[in-house]
């Protein structure tokens, strides 16, 4: 769930968005997820995103977070004009690197409207690009190339283990109306190996890595105000999604997520099945905005402890597009024993969302 989307919450602010005269296509459960087209875009939805996250270390074992988000959102502006500089299609891409020996994220990001040789998603396959930022899928591995102003990301993520779709057959609910949901997939253990750079050093890195691409044309309700979010890659070959979306007036308005087993059964979880109990708390020193960066989570029979790579995740674009949250590496204990890392999304502490 990344997704991951807050970039297009500028376009949700009263100043940019404009009503559109058509509907949006509605995500119809039954529809069944169709590969490889599904890999690529889905340009009559109102949003979508190519999320990656992932756990890195150099030759010396230093853990790095890396995040990589690709999105695309489709406004409803001049839908029936014929200028090609008309913004029919919006295109942005966000990445951040999580490093304790920093002790705070180190991002960037960009933005372009699609057309003019300089942004575009293919339609076919996952090919996603803005200028010299790029995701691509060449049969089972994805290679993602991010030039930003402080650092370099190259990267491969070779797909090892099967689609898990989410929800029902790759419909997630995201409220009680059917109207509020996404067509969702992931791809959890992907073998990472690349570069990263940073401070004019590159250094080789692998590790371990998960993928979510989801489109929606209707994600939250307006009784929602944000949510919490984790995909972890279990040490044994499975992979825990869970997520809650919680209300204006702190109660739990939605929860979900799916729990893939070693042997590759797939279970979906209802709302009730579904806890984030926060353990501890951390305040941001530029906002002020206190979020909750230890959890216990409970699935079904799965309980797991999640404990941050660091306490500093906050991304704080209030610079550029003006969001602030928390997205950041964590590791997945059970008894005090560490079981996998993943990454956790914390939406909604500061301003409520609107998606």
């Amino acid at each position: 769930m990344n997704r991951r989307t807050l970039l297009l919450l500028a376009l949700a602010s009263p100043s940019l968005r404009v009503q559109a005269q058509f509907q949006y296509p509605a995500v119809v459960e039954g529809t069944a997820l169709r590969f490889p087209r599904d890999h690529g875009a889905h340009p009559a939805f109102r949003t979508e995103w190519w999320y990656l996250t992932g756990t890195l270390r150099d030759a010396a074992q230093h853990e790095l977070g890396v995040q990589i988000t690709f999105f695309r959102s489709r406004p409803g502006v001049a839908e029936g004009g014929t200028s090609a500089f008309a913004p029919r299609q919006l295109l942005f891409a966000h990445a951040a690197i999580a490093d304790p020996r920093v002790g705070r994220l180190h991002h960037d990001q960009r933005a372009l409207r699609a057309g003019f040789g300089l942004a575009e998603a293919s339609e076919t396959t996952t090919d996603v690009r803005l200028d010299d930022w790029t995701l691509q899928l060449d049969a089972a591995t994805y290679a993602a190339s991010v030039i930003a102003r402080d650092f370099a990301l190259r990267l491969t993520y070779r797909a090892t283990q099967p689609i898990v779709p989410q929800g029902a057959e790759g419909v997630s609910r995201k409220g009680p109306s059917p109207m509020q949901a996404s067509y969702y997939y992931s791809r959890p253990h992907l073998v990472v190996s690349g570069s990263v750079q940073q401070n004019g050093r590159e250094v080789a890195v692998s590790g371990d890595a998960w993928l979510d691409h989801e489109w929606s044309s209707e994600y939250l309700a307006p009784e929602a105000r944000g949510w919490d979010w984790v995909g972890l890659n279990l040490d044994d070959g499975g992979a825990l999604m869970a997520f809650r979306i919680r209300g204006h007036h702190g109660g739990v308005f939605w929860a979900g997520g799916s729990y893939r087993d070693a042997r590759g059964h797939i279970r979906s979880f209802a709302p009730s099945d579904v806890a984030f109990t926060p353990i501890s708390l951390w305040k941001s020193p530029r906002t002020g905005i206190e979020y909750p960066v230890a959890f216990r989570i409970t699935a079904g029979d799965i309980d797991v402890t999640l404990e941050p790579l660091m306490p500093d995740q906050e991304l704080d674009s209030r610079a550029s597009v003006g969001t602030v949250y928390w997205e950041g590496a964590v590791r997945a204990l059970a008894q005090g024993r560490a079981v996998g890392r993943g990454y956790l999304e914390l939406t909604g502490y500061g301003a409520p969302l609107r998606i």
